[in-house]
């Protein structure tokens, strides 16, 4: 498990450089509490802080159905086929957006903008939180891979550090662009694009692996959900 939770950090970590694409206007133009060093190191953190929140909070929610599969064995098929999933998406990363085209989201996503723009008009740390806790919700499917990852642990409570983990990789950066309002340089942006899909490879094999029961010790536990049932008898 702990093998995953490094994974989704690294994969945060990687994939900011996505997220400065797709968020970082919105980071750089989040409103101005105030002019000192100190207010504007608070509103960028409460910006970030409310992104990792509404991670954690995704991972609560789809750690539920995680858990519903495991209740009724499947939670070591439910492995095998999001790690699939996920080799699929990055094979043929367009597939990645068909959430963002799907009519049943068009209308929560308008409304979601329509949110935002309010929150952009008022000038306080209360205001920037909930533009974080918003940012969180927009469509990314980075966010969506990372969630997949999530529900595999079928356990709300790891799901939801799983995702946590996701935002906390993200942090540096996109705090780095909320504060100091610069984008990382091209060529160091293009090796860390390079390296993002081999991570995401990496955990979609150990997605994969977790579900086989292999008999590899952390990694691939050949009794994994007896040994889940067991530990959730004794919460």
């Amino acid at each position: 498990m702990i093998s995953l939770f490094i994974t989704a950090f690294v994969i945060g970590g990687l994939g900011s450089v996505h997220c400065v694409g797709m968020c970082g206007p919105l980071a750089l133009s989040l409103p101005v509490v105030g002019s000192s060093v100190s207010s504007k190191f608070t509103a960028t953190l409460l910006y970030n802080s409310g992104r990792i929140v509404t991670y954690a909070a995704l991972g609560a929610l789809f750690g539920m159905v995680g858990k519903t599969f495991a209740l009724f064995g499947y939670q070591q098929g439910l492995s095998v086929v999001l790690g699939t999933v996920i080799l699929i998406f990055l094979v043929i990363p367009k597939q990645s957006n068909l959430f963002n085209k799907a009519n049943i989201f068009v209308s929560f996503f308008y409304q979601l903008r329509a949110s935002l723009g309010k929150l952009f008009a008022r000038k306080n740390y209360q205001s920037v939180f909930f533009i974080g806790l918003l940012n969180g919700l927009l469509p990314c499917g980075l966010v969506y891979m990372a969630i997949a990852g999530a529900v595999a642990t079928a356990s709300v409570g790891n799901s939801s550090l799983f995702m946590a983990a996701f935002g906390l990789g993200t942090l540096p950066m996109m705090w780095s662009v909320s504060f100091f309002g610069s984008f990382i340089n091209i060529k160091a942006r293009q090796k860390i694009r390079a390296a993002y899909p081999y991570m995401m490879f990496i955990m979609a094999c150990l997605l994969i692996l977790r579900g086989l029961g292999l008999g590899i010790p952390y990694i691939s536990p050949a009794n994994f959900t007896a040994m889940h049932s067991a530990v959730e008898c004794h919460n």
